[in-house]
């Protein structure tokens, strides 16, 4: 199912001025849609890694991706200047989903949607565990409620 276009609001965390590249423009003249990816795991990892103090090569626990998603309402190209946008939507006990946005700077309208969803597990057997500690109080500062299409209510 499509998620709806989002506003600013419905997100509780920003990483503003992401610069694009000349290369994740594609020969059809905008971002190519996997350069998407990149912003998504951008802003998830620099917000665990700056807000809830994950070290990927130290901590005993980290996040492994088991699925993602994108929904595109507004092409977007080089050069331009992005606001990343970067909501939690469910928090469960070894699990994570994010919302994360992508705005033109200074404009309301979202460009694109994607849904990035985090099992944490220990770094060496890589078996899933109990989300605790700050990453769990990081992840919490970012919850926000959303109806069956995602809306925030």
């Amino acid at each position: 199912m499509a998620l709806k276009a989002r506003l600013r609001q419905h997100y509780k965390y920003f990483l503003n001025n992401f610069q694009t590249r000349w290369s994740d423009n594609d020969q059809y003249g905008h971002v190519n849609n996997a350069i998407y990816y990149h912003y998504y795991d951008t802003i998830i990892n620099q917000y665990l890694t700056t807000r809830c103090a994950l070290v990927p090569t130290k901590s005993p626990n980290i996040g492994l991706c088991v699925h993602s998603s994108s929904d595109y309402f507004r092409p977007v190209e080089f050069p331009n200047n992005l606001d990343l946008a970067l909501a939690v939507t469910k928090l469960g006990k070894s699990s994570v989903t994010y919302e994360i946005g992508v705005f033109e700077t200074g404009k309301e309208e979202v460009c694109a949607v994607g849904r990035f969803v985090h099992v944490f597990v220990d770094s060496e057997g890589r078996r899933p565990v109990t989300i605790e500690g700050l990453i769990r109080t990081g992840l919490e500062n970012l919850v926000v409620e959303r109806d069956e299409q995602g809306a925030k209510l």
